[in-house]
């Protein structure tokens, strides 16, 4: 499947110093990781930069197995593959003979006992028979006398067992033909146009035009499973059901735009393109899906589908209005679904925790280095079950350094005692007199409320503060937004010439790279001008 991408220009800033390299973090996770790995990149660029997704928390494999048996159409595939069993008559198809078509619906529950079964029960019984051929939970041979029969496959007794590998496997190949069935059925309207006309058939520019809806049908389905990935990962626990409604907008609207009329006509189309596709893939329980209400088609003509008033406005809607137009789910199953297919594609799709295995050093440099990670998730996996003090003694070891990635790994540091809380304190105590991490340990014991916290020193509370800015300017990727609220909260005195006077002399090797910040973003143009003459001071003593 192909991974949407948003632009994400962040300006680059000295990896090492002296050294043009893109900083460590030029990703929000607020944009979603739609963004490039790479910055600066002009509109020829785009098809060559790296498409970054989101790390998501997966159940274990056997409870992703469990949930995937108990999807109703999976289910009876393989309950009619058992009942093939030791071997059933079919026709030359592999369908099943019209008289075991009935009782195969009653064998799922979905026909009487006694008398005749409602044609839809039979039908949802031979679909659920052509996912358990295409799936080999059953197979099809000739006998000697020429009849064709069906038997169980060699996958069906440890699917049945509930082997996780095996189920899985089966489970991902059945999503994959639902999700090229619903495509098919998308496009299929062009088709019937088609098939009315002699001509057309043999016409290539019409068959073109086929191929070209299908291809549309799918990059949009693509699209949308896309967004709901990205949206479940940053999403509160019970907050991941999505409206129809926004997932179409954020397809359809441009990031930063407000929808114009026109837009508001585009995510009305993409919403009733998307609902039959999204209603096939709930079957196989990659989607919990209400769809579209189809008595909202039916009412006056000039109320829109989209919730619209009058006035053109949006309209305010209760809770149980709303869901009339299309709620949207993403399951824990179709987050694996997903996921797998990204892998298959070619992408990094890391799972929460991958950087949380190692030791604090390992942690924290994975945690710096990498683009697309939830740094507080990682951090709360490593800290699960450690002892907090020791675990904070281990943070502390791993934060010290003057390498680029160093002034990361002690905000990350600070993170992870934040979420320890008091009990770190002890260790927190012990490294006040250390001039690397004193300035930081004397503020998180202030901000614990922690009582006689002797001040740092002079050298060390001013080596603190550009520590702590270098560590913003890496983690925002010089997001000038983000930078500027930083740079207006710098503690630059009355007297700018001298508090930045200090300010250079600190030996740190992000000092210079800090100062330039201060001169091109300060609000304040003496401020801005000391911080620049201040940079190059800073610059020249190296």
């Amino acid at each position: 499947m192909a991974a949407r991408r948003r632009r994400n220009a962040g300006p680059s800033a000295a990896g090492t110093p002296g050294e043009g390299a893109v900083l460590p973090a030029d990703l929000e996770l607020q944009d979603l990781y739609g963004a490039f790995a790479a910055h600066g990149l002009d509109d020829e660029d785009l098809d060559d930069a790296a498409v970054l997704v989101p790390p998501v928390r997966l159940p274990a494999e056997t409870e992703l197995a469990a949930l995937a048996k108990a999807v109703p159409m999976f289910d009876w595939a393989l309950r009619l593959a058992r009942w093939a069993a030791p071997h059933r008559a079919v026709d030359e198809f592999g369908d099943l003979t019209a008289p075991d078509r009935l009782p195969a619906a009653r064998l799922l529950g979905l026909a009487p006992e006694e008398g005749d079964g409602p044609e839809e029960a039979v039908v949802e019984a031979m679909r659920a028979w052509s996912l358990a051929c295409d799936l080999d939970l059953v197979e099809i041979g000739t006998t000697a006398a020429g009849e064709h029969v069906a038997v169980p496959g060699p996958d069906l007794e440890p699917a049945e067992e509930g082997d996780p590998e095996t189920v899985l496997e089966l489970w991902l190949t059945a999503a994959g033909i639902v999700r090229e069935l619903a495509v098919e059925a998308d496009s299929q309207e062009l088709e019937r146009e088609d098939d009315g006309d002699a001509e057309a058939e043999e016409d290539e520019e019409g068959l073109g035009e086929v191929e070209d809806a299908r291809d549309e049908a799918a990059e949009l389905l693509d699209e949308a499973l896309q967004v709901l990935y990205e949206t479940t990962a940053f999403a509160e626990p019970g907050t991941e059901t999505v409206p129809l409604g926004v997932l179409a907008a954020l397809l359809v609207v441009p990031e930063g735009e407000e929808p114009s009329d026109e837009l508001l006509g585009d995510i009305t189309d993409v919403m009733v393109a998307l609902d039959p596709m999204l209603a096939d893939l709930s079957e196989l329980g990659l989607l919990d899906y209400r769809p579209i209400d189809p008595e909202l088609f039916d009412e006056e003509e000039g109320e829109e589908p989209t919730g619209a008033g009058p006035d053109g406005e949006p309209a305010e809607l209760d809770e149980a209005e709303s869901a009339r137009f299309g709620l949207v789910r993403l399951t824990p199953l179709g987050q694996y679904g997903i996921r797998q297919w990204l892998l298959e594609d070619g992408y990094d799709a890391p799972l929460v925790g991958d950087l949380a295995g190692g030791d604090a050093a390992e942690l924290l440099r994975g945690v710096s280095e990498a683009a697309n990670v939830l740094p507080e998730e990682e951090l709360k996996v490593w800290l699960e079950g450690r002892e907090p003090v020791e675990a904070a003694r281990e943070l502390l070891e791993a934060a010290r350094g003057n390498d680029a990635y160093a002034p990361m790994r002690r905000m990350l540091c600070h993170s992870a005692l934040t979420l320890l809380g008091a009990p770190a304190e002890p260790a927190v105590r012990e490294v006040l007199g250390d001039p690397e991490l004193g300035g930081g340990a004397a503020s998180w014991l202030v901000a614990l409320g922690a009582a006689d916290v002797p001040a740092p020193d002079r050298a060390t509370a001013l080596w603190a503060v550009v520590d702590a800015f270098a560590a913003q300017l890496l983690d925002t990727g010089g997001d000038p937004d983000q930078l500027r609220e930083l740079v207006a909260e710098l503690p630059v005195t009355k007297d700018p010439a001298e508090y930045l006077g200090e300010l250079w002399r600190v030996d740190h090797p992000y000092t210079a790279d800090v100062l330039e910040a201060v001169g091109e973003m300060h609000p304040d143009r003496a401020v801005a001008k000391e911080a620049r003459k201040a940079a190059f001071k800073a610059r020249s003593k190296g």
